[in-house]
């Protein structure tokens, strides 16, 4: 898609021609209020999404006596992610490599299909500039009015619809602030100690991190954010092409534009009366009719506000549509022009997003609740005894993943007459060893394990760590190595 990331700076004239600065000052954009479909959708999922957002903390899940009863919890204090039925530890972070994957090959996915239709209507930075936008036009008025009173001398009017403005952008971000804490700390229990100036300093220092970062953003940067702060612009044109559905203005059907109602006789005119509406309601100031560009984000106001004049006129709506290139160009050819969704790019990012998908459930559903890793030591590698056997220390540490306290028991493998022993304790040599984990925990422990090897290569035989739960027979396994004297030999062969 050739023409895909057309940005507004190449349509600024000479300062881009070398002769001029090269910033310039932002000229700020008064989006205008539609009614329609497109903004009737948007509507619902900003709500949705910010249901979701604010009332997610405040749901509960009975998980046992002790255990948080918080649904979506990151508890990084006991370092514990709980997701209603699901509780992951650190050692399972291969689990969010997969949902990132997930995430961003839907993304691809719904990208190639649809274009921006994510950067038009979920995303945190437009729902909450959303937000912000309609107090702003609640108070301050639409459109025209904003940019009138904004010319004019401060007055009483203009300083007190400001405000109340910026207060209630600062309360919403506040709240926006404060609900995003509640997903690390127990939502009932961080409200109360909040107010009561109880709260743990880091709580207070990152909800006035989140108010600012939300009112700065979604109250002062706005589309500055999508155009140049937000990478995905310049990554969509990769992931389109031109049988990606977007938002699309019909030039054929529109062009030459005219203005008026009273059209000269015999003059061929378009339906596009150049009023302007379109770009008056666009939240990013572009004008759709330029083709494809790079702050466009899909989000389908220029449709009702075309809509609304096309009504009026007594005209076909629909002149700025959800087209592909494809179609548009078939229609200006006087073809036809099919629908075409299924291609090698969807297929292929289809593909890989059920071999994501299955790869994370299957993953999910055979997951071990039980977990060893050991460390041998390094000083010194190995003890030679009087007897001459030869005897290594380890550091074994347990994770028991289950709400319940566990014995399990651990014995060594490839390794002939090993005796294992827990360090520091009254237990004597044996095959095997018995030791208790409490519930939800990782334990450690250090281990001696002695035996005379018929052989060591290089100083080194591999062994095998076995632990078996006592309870429900689950087992898990580590490999290690058995340190010794090079070439030794067992005293039996000398």
């Amino acid at each position: 898609m050739s023409h895909i990331g057309k940005s507004r700076e190449q349509d600024q004239g000479p300062e881009n021609s070398g002769h001029g600065p090269l910033y310039a000052d932002r000229v700020r954009i008064y989006p205008m209020a539609v009614h329609g479909r497109m903004r009737q959708i948007k509507w619902a999922v900003l709500i949705f999404c910010l249901v979701v957002y604010y009332a997610l903390p405040w749901l509960r899940w009975d998980r046992g006596l002790g255990e948080p009863t918080q649904a979506v919890l990151l508890d990084l204090g006991h370092r514990r992610f709980y997701l209603f039925g699901l509780e992951l530890w650190p050692q399972d972070a291969i689990f969010l490599a997969g949902l990132l994957i997930i995430a961003a090959v839907t993304l691809f996915f719904v990208t190639s299909l649809v274009g921006r239709v994510w950067c038009g209507y979920s995303c945190p930075q437009t729902v909450w500039t959303d937000l912000f936008m309609w107090v702003e036009r609640t108070i301050e008025g639409d459109r025209n009015t904003r940019i009138k009173r904004d010319s004019q001398p401060i007055s009483f009017d203009k300083v007190w619809r400001k405000a109340a403005k910026h207060a209630i952008w600062l309360g919403i971000a506040f709240w926006t602030g404060g609900a995003w804490i509640m997903y690390y700390v127990d939502a009932p229990t961080v409200t109360r100690d909040f107010w009561i100036g109880q709260a743990d300093g880091p709580v207070y220092v990152f909800t006035l991190l989140f108010t600012a970062t939300t009112y700065v953003l979604a109250g002062w940067a706005r589309e500055q954010v999508c155009t140049y702060m937000c990478p995905w612009p310049r990554f969509q044109s990769a992931m389109m092409d031109e049988h990606s559905y977007t938002v699309t203005y019909q030039a054929w059907r529109g062009e030459p534009r005219t203005r008026g109602k009273h059209i000269p006789d015999g003059k061929v005119v378009g339906d596009c009366v150049d009023c302007s509406a379109c770009v008056a309601a666009c939240p990013t100031g572009i004008d759709i009719r330029d083709g494809i560009q790079l702050e466009c984000i899909d989000c389908g106001l220029c449709m009702d506000a075309c809509d609304h004049v096309m009504s009026k006129l007594g005209r076909k709506t629909a002149l700025i549509t959800w087209d592909t290139l494809s179609r548009q160009a078939n229609k200006l050819a006087g073809k036809k022009a099919p629908v075409k969704l299924l291609r090698s790019r969807s297929i292929i990012y289809i593909v890989a997003l059920i071999v994501a998908v299955s790869g994370m459930g299957i993953g999910l559903a055979t997951r071990s609740t039980l977990s060893i890793s050991i460390q041998r030591d390094r000083a010194p590698l190995f003890v030679t005894l009087p007897s001459g056997e030869i005897r290594n220390g380890y550091l074994l540490h347990v994770l028991n993943k289950t709400p319940k306290p566990s014995g399990f028991t651990l014995e060594v493998e490839h390794l002939d007459g090993a005796r294992i022993a827990v360090a520091e304790t009254a237990t004597k040599p044996g095959e095997s060893v018995t030791i208790q984990v409490k519930a939800d925990e990782v334990a450690t422990f250090r281990i001696l394990v002695t035996a005379t090897p018929l052989e060591l290569n290089n100083g080194s035989q591999p062994v095998n760590f076995v632990l078996r739960s006592t309870s429900d027979g689950a087992q898990t396994h580590y490999s290690s190595v058995f340190m010794g004297p090079a070439g030794f030999r067992p005293p039996s062969a000398e």
